[in-house]
């Protein structure tokens, strides 16, 4: 056997060894961060709600993860499901109270019982180069950074613009169904994306790593709004127009005057201002994830988006005959 074989044999076995826990696991990145750590080779401890549906908790356990029911406001229930694990991965989605709250918990959970590292549910834009509140989404994922910089827990947050599949719908600023591509300020400004399941790769990997940083920053394609619109008409042979939507000044004031009619009661995750709200980010660049950390682990594939929409068009084009 050669020396290469025996140091993969010597990292299978040491990560046969590893647990890694993972709330949020129920959710779109979550499942697919649960399955890229399976893939290599490590032990899956997926923390779900109490009450949690049944279906979602036997879906994880088919996949092969072991699944643990916690109310998360019970710190010492959060402490008895996280011993024992190298790290904790948070993929939550939502408001203050899960997004800086129920982490806090998680966080605080993880201390107790001695995990040493800890991946914030951030997979976002940079929210670090924008000290300012103007993105209730990356706000909360800065508060809840505060809180972190705090903990003895060694933690590391994974930046990577925006996911690549809401090009796919619904998303302001790409119509697959209407063939329009929408731009605020300038059409030509590069917006970045990455692939969902990418992010999950690229977080197993991370969630593995002792000397992972403090920040891993990735992007899988940098693209603008004219040259998403010409891509588009390439993949799909057909026109896509290329609508200006305003300057970002009338964007933000759009954002305003929507919040200011929304029902306060709205507990909606993504309504249609905060949808503004990231576009605003992107296209005025305040939170461009800057440079890349994608070659930190090596042989992983970074989805295109000509890859993704020549996907989605091969799978809607109609069978042509033989």
């Amino acid at each position: 056997m050669s020396v290469r074989t025996l140091i993969k044999v010597g990292q299978r076995e040491m990560r046969n060894a590893t647990t890694i826990v993972v709330t949020g696991a129920t959710g779109n990145l979550g499942g697919r961060i649960v399955n890229s750590i399976l893939r290599e080779g490590a032990a899956v401890r997926a923390l779900v709600r109490t009450g949690t549906a049944r279906d979602k908790s036997e879906a994880l356990r088919r996949c092969g993860a072991s699944v643990v029911e916690v109310d998360f406001h019970e710190l010492d229930q959060v402490v008895k499901a996280c011993a024992g694990a190298s790290c904790v991965v948070s993929a939550f989605a939502g408001l203050r109270d899960v997004i800086v709250d129920t982490q806090r918990v998680l966080l605080e959970g993880s201390a107790k019982a001695g995990v040493p590292r800890f991946i914030p549910s951030d997979f976002s834009a940079d929210y670090t180069k924008w000290p300012q509140p103007e993105n209730r989404t990356l706000d909360l994922r800065r508060e809840f950074n505060r809180i972190v910089e705090k903990t003895v827990v060694g933690s590391t947050s994974i930046l990577n613009g925006a996911f690549l599949d809401l090009l796919l719908g619904p998303f302001p600023a790409f119509n697959l169904e209407a063939r329009t591509v929408t731009y605020w300020g300038d059409p030509d400004s590069k917006l970045e994306f990455t692939r969902l399941d990418d992010i999950a790769a690229f977080t197993a990997f991370a969630s593995l790593d002792a000397s992972a940083p403090r920040r891993l920053r990735i992007v899988g394609e940098r693209i603008s709004a004219r040259e998403l619109a010409v891509l588009a008409e390439e993949v799909s042979g057909e026109r896509f127009e290329l609508i200006n939507g305003g300057t970002i000044t009338e964007l933000s004031d759009r954002i305003s005057q929507r919040q200011r009619t929304a029902n306060p009661e709205d507990r909606e995750l993504y309504p249609d201002w905060q949808r503004m709200m990231y576009m605003r980010t992107m296209f005025s660049g305040s939170a461009e994830v800057g440079s890349l950390d994608n070659g930190r682990y090596p042989n992983l594939h970074w989805t295109t988006a000509r890859e993704l929409l020549e996907a989605r068009f091969a799978a809607t084009s109609p069978t042509r005959p033989r």
